[in-house]
């Protein structure tokens, strides 16, 4: 078994129209081994940022502290909130000023930038950054994921619409993976607001 899906996660951000939305399941698992259900994977930067983790639990927690600790350091010296762009930058270098020993996790980054235009990315193991125009994927249940969104997503939806779209995909992609699922949690980011709901997902 890859070190990658050891503790099993899968992490979803999606585009719609002036907002954007981040999923990830909540499972923590050793193996086929269930320890957990309610494992943090994603996390928050700001109001209008928030990225995920799938991989290797230790090292989500270990980066989590470390994103947090640089971006609160950009806000001290810039006086001003991390961009979207600017912390996926920070990310990569992050994870590949360590690529000869690295953090075994894909984060995946989602927000808005500053006129309000969806933001999402996803990077690599040691940093490599995929910009994309409609969703990114990460973790175990990745290659599901890519089918289910390319089923679901269409161009301009609004954050309700959004919220069925992600929903639908995480749920029905972790539901034919046995490393993640059990339950799920989404942030829909708009201009007004944060929507975070929490699904319940099969437990088998």
């Amino acid at each position: 078994m890859s070190i990658m899906a050891y503790n099993g996660a899968s992490v979803v951000a999606m585009k719609g129209k002036n907002c954007v939305a981040i999923a990830s399941d909540r499972r923590f698992g050793v193996q086929a081994l269930t320890v957990s259900c309610d494992f943090q994977k994603i996390f928050k930067v700001n109001d209008r940022l928030f990225y995920g983790l799938a991989g290797l639990g230790t090292d989500v927690q270990t980066l989590s502290e470390r994103f947090r600790f640089k971006s609160n350091m950009y806000k001290l010296r810039e006086e001003r909130d991390l961009e979207p762009k600017t912390f996926a930058h920070m990310v990569s270098s992050t994870l590949y000023e360590k690529r000869f020993g690295p953090y075994f996790v894909e984060p995946v980054v989602a927000g808005l930038d500053k006129k309000g235009e969806p933001f999402v990315c996803s990077t690599d193991l040691i940093g490599c950054i995929n910009f994309a125009k409609d969703f990114v994927v990460a973790g175990t249940a990745s290659q599901n994921l890519y089918g289910m969104c390319e089923t679901v997503w269409r161009e301009d939806l609004e954050p309700e619409e959004l919220f069925e779209a992600v929903s639908q995909a995480l749920l029905n992609a972790v539901d034919r993976d046995c490393l993640s699922g059990w339950g799920a949690v989404v942030h829909i980011i708009t201009p007004e607001k944060i929507i975070t709901r929490t699904l319940k997902g099969r437990m088998d």
